[in-house]
């Protein structure tokens, strides 16, 4: 069988993705500083102006990876609501989803790196924290239909418990990488599950 042509617009989203896929792994193993556009292009298969035709910077490319990386987890987040569920299985939902997420969550080193460099360069800096707020915005909205839902009032506001949540789980996600003989998979489990049993879901145990 005959290959079908590539259109111009699949060629390029093609060209994007084996970019990104690159640099994913090289800054994964490298670091996001001393990994080098040269080196993204070479390991998707380009040139390097084949790099810049489809990004404007390496720190571009970076923010758009970060960006993919949380569409997956709003997937997650988004199928918590749908079928129009019952309180206990709607728990049962958030529950498996953040008592997994420190261990399947493979760009957790990439936002290490990204708040690391976000202290240091101002100009990344400016355009990270504008999407950390709409991360947190997002996650509010998802906590008050939560909220709405089940029919349990919240002690803080949405947008409290969303800092909150997202530092617990920055945290235990990075106790868990760093020191997985101490802070296990139960653990961790237990730390979120404790959280979201008392915080959220308004039980005393």
């Amino acid at each position: 069988m005959k290959r079908q042509r590539l259109t111009r617009e699949q060629s390029k989203d093609q060209t994007r993705l084996r970019l990104l896929d690159a640099a994913q792994a090289i800054f994964m193993k490298k670091g996001f500083v001393a990994a080098s556009v040269e080196d993204i292009a070479e390991a998707a298969g380009y040139t390097r102006g084949a790099f810049y035709s489809n990004f404007r910077s390496k720190s571009e490319l970076f923010l758009e990876l970060l960006r993919r990386d949380h569409e997956v987890m709003q997937a997650g987040l988004q199928a918590i609501f749908e079928n129009a569920a019952s309180r206990e299985e709607m728990e049962q939902r958030v529950l498996a989803y953040y008592s997994t997420l420190h261990r399947e969550n493979k760009c957790f080193l990439l936002w290490v790196e990204a708040k690391l460099l976000a202290v240091r360069d101002g100009r990344f800096r400016v355009r990270f924290n504008a999407f950390i707020h709409e991360k947190l915005a997002q996650l509010a909205a998802y906590i008050r239909e939560f909220s709405a839902r089940v029919g349990t009032p919240l002690p803080l506001t949405a947008e409290t418990l969303a800092l909150g949540l997202m530092g617990l789980c920055d945290g235990v996600q990075f106790f868990y990488t760093v020191d997985p003989q101490h802070v296990t998979a139960e653990v961790a489990e237990g730390v979120l599950a404790g959280f979201f049993a008392r915080v959220v879901f308004g039980r005393d145990a």
